[in-house]
């Protein structure tokens, strides 16, 4: 067993920020992507060249960067606005927000390109048919496509959510009080950075590893009646 040295109320406080970014971070990310990806197949150049250059940005600039970018440069911007319609007092970005949009745009741009590939692969004649028997593009993407994305982007998006879960720890450098930073705290109070760095560890491994056996059973449940599954 560590020796917390009374900062496990800490830690478990921390690890609850943690989820609640990841959780919040996951689901805008997946609208993100979802628009993203729709956007990039596009006929409309107007709307598919946009989205094709947002997410190669994003994609293309680290996290720790994006973090600091949103909401050390969200700040600038906002007050820069107030200020040119006469408000003169400081605005802060909540932490927790910019942080969720953080990391849930970063995975939303690698999400992007997993609906993308999903999406390409429903089988065209079954759109074809759905046209045939009268339906909307909408009514076709709700009920024929989308079904089948969750299907096959379920191993990708599952894989990037691993990738975010270990990405709220960057979150740590704005001030928010996560998991990380809570052990970073610990570590200094006590002087014991490995006990404290080592729980912190466990405690990822531990959230990782429930979200993998989730992943699987989501994965199996999609495949049902899927032949050769």
């Amino acid at each position: 067993m560590f020796d917390l040295g009374g900062f496990g109320a800490a830690l478990v406080a921390g690890t609850w920020v943690t989820l609640k970014i990841s959780l919040a971070g996951l689901v805008y990310g997946l609208l993100f992507g979802l628009i993203g990806a729709v956007s990039k197949l596009s006929r409309f150049s107007a709307i598919r060249y946009p989205a094709d250059i947002l997410t190669t940005i994003i994609r293309g600039i680290p996290e720790l960067v994006l973090v600091l970018a949103v909401y050390f440069g969200g700040s600038v911007i906002i007050n820069d606005i107030a200020a040119k319609l006469g408000y003169t007092h400081y605005i802060e970005i909540n932490k927790f927000a910019a942080g969720v949009l953080a990391v849930g745009t970063t995975f939303g741009a690698y999400a992007t390109e997993v609906f993308r590939g999903a999406i390409l692969a429903v089988p065209k004649g079954q759109i074809e048919a759905a046209r045939a028997f009268g339906m909307g593009g909408f009514l076709i993407f709700r009920r024929i496509v989308l079904p089948q994305v969750w299907r096959v982007a379920l191993p990708g998006l599952g894989n990037l959510f691993l990738v975010l879960q270990k990405n709220t720890a960057l979150v740590s450098v704005i001030g928010l009080h996560d998991l990380m930073r809570n052990a970073s705290a610990a570590a200094q109070f006590t002087k014991r950075p490995f006990t404290f760095y080592m729980a912190a560890s466990l405690i990822y491994l531990a959230v990782t590893t429930m979200t993998m056996l989730g992943t699987q059973y989501g994965e199996q449940r999609a495949r049902r009646g899927v032949k050769g599954a």
